[in-house]
C-alpha cells in the first residue's frame, strides 16, 4: 500500500458519494486544505481536522484549485470557520471569493437558482486580507513542507494543480480529468477530460496535462475521484479523448440539433472506451454515473465552437 504522507481523502457529499473529493494534507501537527466542496461539505471538513487530531486553529490554508463551485463554494464558509487559514487561489479566481456575485450569477444562469440553493447555498465572501492569489510556481509553506501551485490552464484560465514534492504527487483539481471508482476494472482506473462550461481550451489542456506528467508524479489526486496512478497511460487516455471530443464537436457543429447530437456521440464515446477497458456494466449504469458530465462537456464544447 502506497504511503499516504499525511494526505487524506475528504468525500464532500455533493451529489453523490464517490464523486467529489477534497483533500487535507497533514505535516507536523499543521494543516492544509485542498480544495472544499460546497457550504454544505463544511462540516465534513472540520470532521476530517477532529478524526486526524487537529482543530480548526491548527490550518494554515485553504487551497483551491480552481474557483468552480464543487470546488469552491463552501470556501467562504470555510474560511470562516478557520480563524488562522488564509485562501490560495489563482489571480484570476481571486475576485471571485472576494466577491463572488459575478460567480454566483455565472453558475445561476446554468443551473438555476433554485438548484444552486439547494446544491450548494449562497457564497460568502472572503475578506481580501485573507486571500492570496498564487501566481505559477507559487510555493505554499506548510510546516516546512513546499506545496508548489502549477499554472495548468484548459479545463479554466483561472487553475491551478498544486505539487506536494514531499509526497511527489499532485492535486489535479480537474485538469486530468475524471475518474470514478465505479468504473475500475482488472485494467486499472478509467478516465475522461472534462470540458464544462465556459473555458475549454483544448491546446491549452493538452499543454498543461504534459506539463504534469513531466513532473513524474507517483500518483495524482483528482477532484472526481480520489487517487489514480498509472499516470503514463492515463494521460494518454486524456489526450487521445480530447483530441477525439473535439472531431465529434465539430462533426455535431454541422448539425441541425447541435447539442442532441453531442450528447450522444459523447455517451457512444465513453460507452466503448468504457467496453474497452473491460468495464461490465449497462448503458443505463454508464448514464447514471456519466450523465451530469456529458451534458456539461457538450456545453462546453458548444462554447468553445462559438469562440
Amino acid at each position: 500500500m502506497a504511503p499516504t504522507h499525511g494526505i487524506h481523502t475528504i468525500d464532500t457529499g455533493f451529489l453523490r458519494p464517490h464523486f467529489d473529493a477534497a483533500y487535507l494534507i497533514v505535516e507536523q501537527g499543521r494543516g492544509a486544505f485542498v480544495d472544499c466542496g460546497t457550504n454544505h461539505s463544511v462540516p465534513r471538513m472540520l470532521a476530517a481536522l477532529a478524526a486526524n487530531g487537529l482543530g480548526a486553529a491548527d490550518v494554515d490554508w485553504l487551497i483551491l484549485t480552481h474557483v468552480h463551485l464543487d470546488h469552491a463554494g463552501g470556501a467562504g464558509e470555510l474560511i470562516a470557520q478557520l480563524p488562522n487559514a488564509q485562501l490560495v487561489v489563482h489571480p484570476r479566481g481571486a475576485r471571485h471569493m472576494i466577491d463572488p456575485s459575478k460567480l454566483w450569477a455565472g453558475a445561476s444562469a446554468v443551473y438555476g437558482e433554485a438548484v444552486m440553493e439547494r446544491e450548494y447555498g449562497r457564497l460568502r465572501p472572503i475578506p481580501a486580507e485573507r486571500v492570496i492569489e498564487a501566481v505559477d510556481s507559487h510555493v505554499v509553506d506548510l510546516a516546512g513542507r513546499p506545496l508548489r501551485c502549477i499554472d495548468t490552464p484548459g479545463h479554466a484560465k483561472h487553475h491551478n494543480t498544486i505539487h506536494d514534492a514531499r509526497a511527489n504527487v499532485c492535486f489535479t483539481g480537474d485538469v486530468f480529468g475524471l475518474s470514478y471508482r465505479e468504473f475500475d476494472t482488472e485494467r486499472g482506473a478509467f478516465i475522461l477530460p472534462t470540458t464544462s462550461p465556459v473555458q475549454f481550451d483544448p491546446d491549452a489542456l493538452h499543454a498543461s496535462i504534459n506539463r504534469l506528467v513531466a513532473l513524474k508524479p507517483t500518483a495524482m489526486y483528482l477532484t472526481h475521484y480520489n487517487r489514480v496512478e498509472e499516470i503514463d497511460r492515463l494521460a494518454a487516455d486524456l489526450h487521445e479523448q480530447i483530441d477525439a471530443m473535439v472531431a465529434l464537436a465539430r462533426a455535431a457543429n454541422q448539425q441541425p440539433d447541435r447539442h442532441a447530437t453531442l450528447v450522444a456521440s459523447l455517451a457512444q464515446l465513453y460507452a466503448d472506451r468504457a467496453a474497452a477497458h473491460g468495464w461490465q456494466g449497462s448503458r443505463k449504469d454508464l448514464l447514471a454515473l456519466l450523465d451530469g458530465d456529458i451534458e456539461l462537456n457538450a456545453q462546453g464544447l458548444a462554447v468553445w465552437l462559438d469562440s
